[in-house]
């Protein structure tokens, strides 16, 4: 599963200004809502339920906030990166300026986890986010997240 099938132009905030947790996830919801066609209102409150549960601060300044709801039927994300890091309650208690996150339908196990692990892996690449932290233009980080993922070339 590649970003580019999560993530639409319109999905990427270049450059929010979030004092916390709370405010970040109220303005993901805000950002995510014409994208799904859902109340802010559910976004939120599905994004801060799941946080209750435990922090989605996966460490190295990277948080990926998501939630299930029922109302949609294919996986949407929500990219932010932050005018200044904020804390987050992280596992490595550092503070979060670059969050993705992921909204998947009621249904999606398999698809909610590997989009899961693939917008972890992208993230956790030093290299993607020095380049994410290093832009604050929104289709220079679009491309950034979406770049194809290198396999190995066969040989013809």
């Amino acid at each position: 599963m590649e970003l580019i099938e999560l993530l639409s132009p319109e999905a990427v905030v270049p450059s929010l200004k979030a004092n916390s947790k709370k405010h970040a996830l109220q303005e993901i919801a805000h950002k995510g809502a014409p994208l799904c066609g859902l109340p802010e209102r559910d976004i939120f409150d599905t994004l801060l339920q799941r946080e209750r549960l435990g922090s989605t601060g996966v460490g190295n300044g990277v948080a990926i906030p998501h939630g299930k709801l029922q109302q949609i039927d294919r996986l949407y994300g929500v990219f932010v990166r932050l005018d200044k890091p904020i804390e987050f309650e992280s596992l490595d208690d550092q503070p979060v300026d670059l969050i993705f996150a992921l909204l998947a339908p009621e249904g999606a196990g398999a698809d909610h986890l590997k989009a899961l692990a693939r917008v972890a892996r992208v993230l956790r690449d030093q290299d993607v986010a020095s380049k994410l932290r290093a832009t604050k233009d929104a289709a220079a980080l679009y491309s950034i997240l979406t770049q194809p993922t290198t396999s190995p070339t066969t040989p013809a």
